[in-house]
């Protein structure tokens, strides 16, 4: 699809400032809050019940904190290095992470799984199609366990409650919600911003008196259905209201729309709805993929989509889509004389994200029949300010019958009652109240893992990053030996296909691992000069980059649109080059064999010698 109508791009700057405007809120992050009295059970675990054991007193040489793709990747990189100690500890009951507690129906990735499904090389597993939906992701979280045996060791309905450094003994004690007092060489935390569960601040939200959940903990013994796609055949009868229409929402909504007696979606700002166009992988192509084709195509797509340059889109999606089109208008200003210069890529970017999303909005209109619920669920902001979403049911969906778009422009819901829901003075009554309201990732690090970690000298992390986070790579910490954390900040934060991040920052913490114990080091740690090195380098990168401009609507890409101090921009720095330049730099980085920046102690004064030395 295509326009051919001329773009005003000034009216259309004033636009996308005015509706960002009206979606400002002085409390950013702190709208939201965390499950609490009546909705405290939202934290616990609705699909593996709690078995009752004796708490453990052992050592392991790696303790893996979370088993979602961080704890996986990072697991099955470390068993590849020939570390044969190793403990997954996860709250869940068993692996998957997000893919473990997110079972909505019509949960999905919306990004290829050809390049989102880590480690499919090393596995053997060839995706079922484009774009799978939740319960095979799950699958591939337990294919990866079993491939390399990180069940053997694995203590699952697990909380770590505190996590400490005791320099006496150069070991990590870990302790648990189920009495356990472990010790660890190293510990890897692989807790991800994408499993604690936030609802909206609402007024007299714990009042309502119906059935109430949240998406990550879907209650399919009200609803019906279960996560496979049977329908919601509990629904029948019942006027259901969602909040939120983000990612989750989006895939949810039609499945809701097609059950329930009237369905209520309470929005405050429309996703970008793109066209998905899944298909099914063909076995025989699948077939002839040459050893190292999943890197190559994950280098691929980053380059595409992060605005690089390649002879061939393999992917093929609507991440590089506009990459594609930036692409075509920089050659074209080039051959008309433009010099390439980080303006004419600027320009070419305005244009081309103007033209995508006029295309996007233009989509509304050929699909939704109501003119006003169209107009409503038009997305006025540039497409990668928040998640990008992929459908070819959600905006159908505003056709059913039942089915109302309760559009509050910009403002939110205004305050819930016992029996429903009020908007801009009018209420609305429901049986059920379903809150599509996301994870937490704007909250500080200690309590998004649950726990606390102390370093050397009773350092916190959460003090040691009260000011920001101060790393190398965004895996160590100065004064906190031995620990390594899984992320995607202060390092390629690419946020289009976060596993790309995991499986790189997985490698890294296994070469380490494997050279300090080849090594015989005790500790490992990056120097205080190295760490803030890399922070000044990660913090010299323009901070947010499309993300800082006034054309973005507030959400959590953007710190829910409060100018970013240094605190912020430190929490969601990259490296200035960007996240391909990143994945060479840090492949190279492990590989030379020097590990620049980190100390390897073996007495914890003296730093241990290489092999070679």
């Amino acid at each position: 699809m295509t326009t051919t109508e001329p773009i005003d791009r000034e009216a259309l700057r004033r636009k996308y400032r005015e509706e960002r405007d009206k979606r400002l809120r002085p409390e950013g992050n702190e709208q939201y809050i965390e499950p609490k009295g009546r909705y405290a059970h939202f934290l616990d675990d609705p699909y593996v019940e709690r078995v009752e054991r004796e708490p453990l007193t052992d050592e392991v040489t790696v303790a893996v904190i979370g088993a979602g793709f961080a704890g996986l990747v990072t697991g099955a990189r470390l068993r590849q290095a020939g570390i044969e100690s190793i403990r997954l500890i996860e709250g869940g009951g068993d692996v998957g992470g997000a893919w473990y507690w997110n079972r909505y129906p019509g949960a999905m990735c919306d990004t290829a799984a050809m390049i989102y499904l880590p480690l499919l090389e090393e596995t053997g597993h060839m995706p079922s199609a484009k774009y799978v939906p939740a319960p095979e992701i799950f699958a591939h979280a337990r294919r990866i366990a079993t491939t390399f045996d990180l069940y053997r060791d694995a203590l699952f309905s697990t909380q770590v409650t505190e996590l400490s450094w005791d320099d006496t003994i150069s070991r990590w004690i870990i302790r648990t919600d189920r009495g356990d007092v472990m010790r660890a060489k190293y510990v890897s935390m692989g807790t991800g911003p994408l499993h604690r569960p936030k609802l909206p601040g609402i007024p007299g939200i714990e009042t309502f008196a119906g059935h109430a959940f949240h998406t990550s903990r879907w209650d399919y013994d009200y609803t019906g259905g279960d996560p496979a796609g049977a329908p919601l055949d509990r629904l029948g009868d019942k006027r259901v209201g969602i909040i939120g229409t983000g990612a989750t929402a989006v895939q949810a909504i039609p499945h809701l729309a097609s059950a329930a007696a009237e369905l209520f979606v309470f929005q405050r700002t429309p996703s970008s709805i793109d066209v998905r166009n899944n298909h099914p992988i063909d076995p025989d192509w699948f077939a002839t993929l040459e050893p190292g084709w999943q890197r190559e195509w994950l280098l691929n797509f980053a380059t595409l989509q992060t605005g690089g340059f390649a002879e061939e889109d393999l992917v093929k999606d609507g991440w590089t889509d506009i990459a594609q089109r930036i692409r075509d208008r920089v050659v074209e200003e080039i051959s008309n004389g433009a010099e390439f210069t980080p303006e004419t890529i600027a320009a070419a970017f305005e244009a081309s994200d103007d033209e995508k999303m006029c295309e996007i909005r233009a989509r509304v209109d050929q699909i939704v029949a109501d003119p006003a619920t169209a107009e409503a669920l038009k997305p006025w902001y540039r497409q990668l300010c928040k998640r990008p979403c992929f459908h070819d049911e959600y905006l159908q969906a505003y056709n059913e019958p039942g089915v109302q778009l309760v559009d509050t422009d910009g403002k939110g819901v205004e305050r819930i009652d016992e029996t429903g829901v009020w908007v801009a003075g009018r209420h609305y009554e429901l049986d059920c109240l379903v809150f599509a309201s996301g994870f937490e990732v704007g909250t500080s690090y200690s309590r998004r893992a649950g726990y606390e970690t102390v370093g050397r000298d009773g350092v916190a992390l959460s003090d040691r990053w009260a000011e920001g986070m101060h790393t190398l790579h965004g895996i160590h910490v100065h004064g906190f030996p031995n620990l390594f954390i899984v992320s995607l900040t202060q390092a390629a934060n690419l946020i289009s296909n976060v596993t790309h991040n995991l499986v790189e920052a997985g490698t890294t913490i296994a070469a380490v691992v494997a050279h300090a114990e080849a090594t015989g080091a005790e500790e490992v740690e990056v120097t205080a000069e190295a760490e803030q090195v890399w922070v000044e380098l990660v913090s010299s990168g323009g901070g947010m980059g499309i993300l800082g401009n006034p054309d973005c609507t507030p959400g959590y890409y953007n710190n829910e649109g409060k100018p970013m101090g240094r605190r912020e921009r430190l929490n969601s720095a990259a490296y200035p080059a960007g996240p391909v330049a990143y994945f060479h730099y840090i492949d190279g980085w492990r590989t030379s064999g020097d590990f620049d920046g980190l100390e390897f102690r073996s007495d914890r004064t003296e730093p241990a010698r290489s092999p070679a030395s």
